[in-house]
């Protein structure tokens, strides 16, 4: 457990199902969300957005739960470890500033920063690069349409000074900018961007249903990872034989460099890229390369996105700033400290509506291509043989949803764009 986290045996004995820490740990019931990544990221005047360590509970219903929150990053007197034993309104209000931090980075960097930024920069390179009849170019070109001036439009409204961002978040326009930097710096496309991977890094990585048996997003991801990744697999051994063919082909080779070519350098400075030696030698460099692009622009979107209102709607639930200060101590707090708290109508009424606007789907089903860039026969066939895929899984998360009392339908097939347009 990490030395500045506050937290004991003792403490969450309550909270564990006769567990000790090491114990749900080992059993993978224990999970640790640190917020580190927040300290000194620039807020509004006025508000602060905390840099929490809590800790969450798979009990026995197989329900996540938090069962310790730390507001801020080192543990002390003022900074206490807050529980579910704690006074009613005061342990609800620590949650809600618990939320700040998280509704933050969720916009930061789970939405804008690793998606919205990330694939504008992959859809540049691919333009500068690849001709519109080189097959690669033609795999990727539906699932980049509409980003460049979605993101345009966003710069100019949403994260502009003054904007919804500044309006309604409590790191404001610059540290969102801050925040995504931070985000871009530690993204890699063999982790990040390769899901299995990225799971595997967090502990999370099961086809079973062991390790938190309730993340739907987490099993509908998978499905729909492995579904593209064999598309680009087919795609791209279509027309890849040989190293040869790969390594002699200068616009891909161009494409990789600008992949990984410094920021300052008008590249995307992307890391983990598996251009080894400078250079693409094999089809399955290419295929995470093109995998990730198409699941990113996608499937992540669509996850981190279509949620918004449903989150953000019911403004206690998940807010984007709060008044005043985090609490410091236990003392008991009323409803009444917690409608105080909450931001201005006029901030509410902006969350609600944007979150609105964001959640609604724009562009075609995911392979459902608004244009037909692929004449190719055989390229055709696979592209058939994607959409059959896409919708067996529908038939599958359908199949599941029908057990539930309330459905994880986001990842749906059908309900998932090809492109980043909103």
């Amino acid at each position: 457990m990490l030395t500045r986290f506050g937290v004991t045996d003792e403490n969450l004995k309550p909270f564990l199902e006769g567990l000790t820490i090491s114990l749900a740990i080992s059993k993978k019931r224990l999970f640790i969300v640190d917020f580190e990544i927040l300290v000194g990221i620039t807020c509004l005047e006025e508000y602060i957005c905390p840099a929490p360590i809590a800790l969450f509970f798979v009990n026995n219903k197989g329900h996540l739960v938090p069962v310790a929150i730390q507001l801020f990053q080192q543990k002390g007197s003022d900074n206490p470890v807050f529980l579910p034993s704690d006074p009613k309104y005061t342990w609800q209000i620590v949650k809600m500033w618990y939320n700040v931090a998280d509704s933050n980075y969720h916009q930061a960097i789970t939405h804008l920063g690793n998606t919205h930024f990330l694939m504008e920069g992959i859809c540049i390179a691919a333009n500068r690069c690849l001709s519109p009849s080189h097959p690669m170019f033609k795999l990727m070109a539906p699932h980049f349409l509409h980003i460049i001036a979605i993101n345009n439009l966003g710069l100019g409204f949403l994260v502009s000074p003054g904007g919804w961002i500044d309006k309604t978040m409590a790191i404001g326009n610059m540290g969102v900018f801050e925040l995504a930097a931070k985000g871009a710096r530690s993204w890699r496309m063999d982790c990040d961007g390769r899901y299995p991977e990225f799971l595997k890094s967090r502990g999370l990585y099961c086809k079973d249903g062991s390790i938190l048996p309730m993340f739907y997003q987490r099993d509908d991801m998978m499905a729909l990872y492995d579904a593209i990744n064999n598309y680009v697999t087919k795609y791209v051994n279509l027309y890849y034989d040989s190293s040869q063919k790969i390594e002699s082909d200068v616009e891909i080779q161009n494409f990789g460099q600008e992949l990984v070519k410094g920021k300052s350098k008008g590249g995307c400075g992307l890391v983990g890229v598996p251009f080894k030696d400078e250079k693409f030698s094999t089809p399955d460099q290419l295929i995470l390369v093109f995998t990730c692009a198409i699941f990113t622009s996608s499937v992540v979107h669509a996850a981190a996105n279509f949620s918004q209102y449903d989150a953000y709607g019911f403004p206690p639930n998940y807010p984007l700033k709060l008044k005043g200060a985090p609490p410091k101590n236990k003392d008991q707090m009323k409803e009444e400290d917690i409608i105080k708290c909450l931001a201005d109508k006029s901030s509410i009424l902006d969350t609600m509506v944007i979150t609105t606007i964001l959640s609604e789907r724009t562009n075609n089903a995911l392979g459902d291509f608004e244009v037909t860039y692929t004449y190719d026969p055989a390229a055709v066939d696979i592209v058939e043989e994607f959409k059959k895929e896409l919708q067996d899984i529908k038939t599958k998360i359908q199949q599941r949803n029908e057990k539930l009392e309330r459905g994880y339908d986001y990842l749906l097939p059908t309900e998932i764009p090809n492109s980043i347009s909103i």
